[in-house]
């Protein structure tokens, strides 16, 4: 399907678009959110764009349009598009193996169960490769989507998965120190590929990976207000991070330690801080086929290689942290693409849409049916485990998390030009 084809507006019913707004402030009245940023766009045109609540409750400060978000997972399709990028160029592909540029992973070793003890090891059959990386196939961890000693390993070697104080170099080599989960192309487990593929990336381009994204996307694209680094200037502009306090069934600030300088550390699985506007400005590029604005990134047939299903049918027989989410969407290169949308926590609308959401609550997608793009923001933590998914959709302690079916279920109810769907309940 051709951008023009798919770029064309359809419209929305005004009156059932503005009942989005009060829906989404009683999760703020009741107490179960702090605040929401929202944005839909169809053709282009933004149609709906809601900030509600506060970004931080005790100071009182409201959510505004260009409040920042910590995106977390969000940020791997941008380091999975800079990939296929340097793919376009010759100077990766997919069946490469990566210790050309991390030799830290060149010879592996692999759990022979990956919850069993850490020196119960084998040789990896193959070597890890580019697709691996932006598949999840790689056999590489983290930590809270593991069990057994390998979680506490991961945990002691690594630290924090979104803030720490190594430098790449550092990292790779105490990632390389630790056994691999499962062999490479095994199966999908979710884990620090992305994070790797990021600094595999800045080793290709010879610079660190924060200004590879810089150079390559965010001037580009116009997104000013995306990076791993937030000045001084611009704190007062971030939203604060609550949680679930069970003492209280209210909501807890969660105290984040904030950089006083750009990190050598730039994880490219998760550690972006963005805005609705410019997170709307890079899923417009994928769903209009790569460029925006008369501004190519990516050929159109990379899109659709992007967004195109690369798990086998054994490998979508594994849940997903719990979920049988494989059942319902595929996995491309960096980005999931919805299926069979009954059930799926995950997507919403159209089969063919493509997202990956963060674990801090924030979600987008782009449906190339509707050519319609969704984006909703919350800083909102829950527990993460190995199968957690369902309390991290919409589950106890995250009952602000329900507040994003309400949402998408509102605007799909708004396209006037969008088929009746059918009951597509999220897991509780």
């Amino acid at each position: 399907m051709t951008s023009d084809v798919f770029c064309r507006a359809r419209g929305f019913d005004p009156a059932k678009l503005a009942m989005v707004r009060p829906a989404l402030q009683a999760f703020v009245d009741s107490g179960e959110l702090a605040g929401v940023v929202t944005l839909t766009s169809q053709g282009g045109e933004i149609v709906q764009a809601e900030a509600i609540g506060w970004s931080d409750i005790e100071t009182k400060t409201p959510m505004r349009s260009d409040t920042l978000f910590r995106i977390a997972s969000m940020t791997k399709p941008i380091t999975s598009a800079a990939a296929l990028m340097l793919m376009e160029e010759g100077r990766i592909a997919l069946a490469d193996p990566i210790s050309r540029w991390v030799p830290e992973l060149a010879n592996p070793r692999v759990l022979r169960d990956a919850a069993g003890p850490l020196d119960h090891t084998a040789p990896a059959r193959r070597a890890i490769t580019i697709e691996d990386l932006l598949t999840h196939r790689s056999g590489i961890a983290y930590a809270p989507f593991s069990e057994g000693p390998l979680k506490l390993a991961y945990e002691r070697t690594l630290g924090d998965p979104s803030m720490n104080r190594l430098t790449p170099d550092e990292w790779l080599a105490a990632l390389g120190a630790l056994p691999l989960a499962y062999q490479p192309g095994e199966r999908f487990h979710y884990g620090h590929s992305t994070d790797v593929l990021g600094f595999l990336i800045g080793r290709v381009e010879g610079k660190p990976f924060r200004q590879v994204l810089q150079e390559r996307i965010f001037a580009p694209l116009g997104m000013a207000d995306t990076d791993f680094w937030l000045p001084h200037e611009k704190r007062s502009r971030l939203a604060s991070l609550y949680g679930y306090d069970e003492e209280t069934g209210g909501l807890a600030k969660v105290e984040l330690e904030m950089y006083d300088e750009p990190p050598a550390y730039t994880p490219g699985g998760g550690g972006l801080i963005s805005s609705a506007k410019d997170y709307h400005r890079f899923a417009r590029m994928l769903l209009c086929g790569g460029a925006l604005d008369g501004v190519r990134l990516l050929r159109p047939e990379t899109v659709r290689l992007m967004q195109t299903n690369r798990l086998t049918d054994a490998q979508r027989e594994v849940p997903f942290a719990g979920m049988d989410l494989w059942r319902k969407s595929g996995f491309g290169l960096g980005l999931s693409i919805a299926e069979d949308l009954v059930g799926n926590p995950y997507a919403y609308g159209a089969p063919g849409s493509i997202t990956w959401p963060g674990i801090f609550g924030t979600w987008w997608q782009a449906d190339p049916v509707h050519d319609l793009i969704m984006i909703y923001l919350i800083q909102h933590q829950v527990p993460v485990s190995a199968h957690s998914g369902s309390t991290i959709a919409t589950g106890r302690g995250a009952a602000g998390r329900r507040a994003l079916p309400v949402y998408q279920r509102g605007v799909y109810a708004a396209l006037q030009s969008a088929p009746a769907l059918p009951d597509q309940a999220h897991a509780t």
